[in-house]
C-alpha cells in the first residue's frame, strides 16, 4: 500500500518507463478487492497481502496471490512467464 511518491521513486530506480506505477496509500483498492491483512501484531497496522496482478485496459486478467510468508507466484519471473 505504497504511496504515489514511493511508487514514482521505485519506477525511476528500476527504469520502469513502460509501466504505470500506481500507489494505494489509503489502501482503498486493497480493501475493495478484499486483500487487506491485519499487521498490527507486528506494528504495521492494516497492510496489503502480497500479490501481483496483470491488468489491461482496466480489466483484471490474472491475479497472483501469495500464501502467507511466501514469495513465489508474485515474483516478476513467474508473472512474466504467464504472459
Amino acid at each position: 500500500m505504497n504511496d504515489a511518491f514511493v511508487m514514482n521513486s521505485w519506477g525511476k530506480e528500476k527504469n520502469a518507463d513502460e509501466l504505470i506505477m500506481v500507489g494505494d496509500g489509503n489502501g482503498d483498492l486493497t480493501k475493495a478487492i478484499g486483500l487487506e491483512m491485519d499487521g498490527s501484531g507486528f506494528g504495521l497496522g492494516t497492510r496489503s497481502q502480497r500479490y501481483a496482478m496483470i491488468v489491461n485496459d482496466g480489466i483484471l486478467e490474472q491475479l497472483f496471490l501469495e500464501a502467507p510468508g511466501e514469495f513465489e507466484v508474485s515474483k516478476a519471473e513467474h508473472v512474466l512467464a504467464a504472459l
